[in-house]
């Protein structure tokens, strides 16, 4: 079993010069490269961008309703590595409320899992195909309030990845942690991020 280094890579504004910070991340055999260029397209202009980079291209081994002894360690080293992110990004003077995340598939699933986990006002969340990790969800790992941070959750029906009854599970949830859920699912979209998900993430979380 496998654990993650911190390492990133970085795009955007300069983080002395940024009006916030974005943390992209990566699916299953991506890249922090892929995933960081679709920034372009995003209403993200002045944000410093950071995209860490999985060990093995992949934030853990099995899918994230998997039993969690067996997504471990990589999963809590993934949510690690974001933690560790985020406090050199507020270390740099940007504040929590200003941090925003966006991520698809496995990395959809890291974003929720981190802000549940880790819940207080940040600028929005983006969740391209995900829900939150587990067979299960344990809530008692989900503590804090999200005071209304906007979080978009996009998924296909069917997708071969992703349930829906996990999407909705999460939703729920999120609410609970008051967070501003707005979901969108897409009829028999492929596993992959279409340009209506783009309009809505810059509708709803990058406005």
């Amino acid at each position: 079993m496998y654990t993650h280094q911190k390492q990133y890579i970085t795009a955007g504004k300069p983080i002395a010069e940024a009006g916030g910070a974005l943390i992209m991340i990566h699916g299953r055999g991506g890249t922090a490269e892929n995933i960081i260029s679709l920034a372009e397209e995003l209403n993200a202009g002045e944000l410093a961008i950071y995209a860490p980079q999985a060990s093995n291209h992949s934030w853990y081994p099995y899918s994230f309703m998997a039993a969690d002894n067996q997504n471990q360690p990589a999963l809590n080293s993934a949510i690690e590595v974001i933690g560790e992110l985020v406090e050199e990004i507020v270390s740099k003077g940007i504040p929590a409320e200003k941090i925003y995340f966006l991520g698809f598939s496995q990395g959809a699933c890291l974003t929720l899992e981190y802000i549940a986990r880790n819940a207080k006002q940040y600028g929005g969340a983006v969740a391209f195909t995900g829900g939150l990790i587990g067979q299960q969800l344990d809530v008692s790992k989900y503590t804090g309030d999200l005071n209304g941070t906007p979080v978009l959750i996009t998924t296909g029906d069917p997708d071969p990845h992703v349930p829906l009854t996990r999407v909705e599970e999460s939703v729920a949830l999120l609410k609970k942690l008051n967070a501003d859920v707005n979901v969108t699912v897409f009829n028999g979209r492929p596993h992959t991020i279409i340009q209506q998900e783009i309009d809505l993430a810059d509708k709803y979380v990058f406005r």
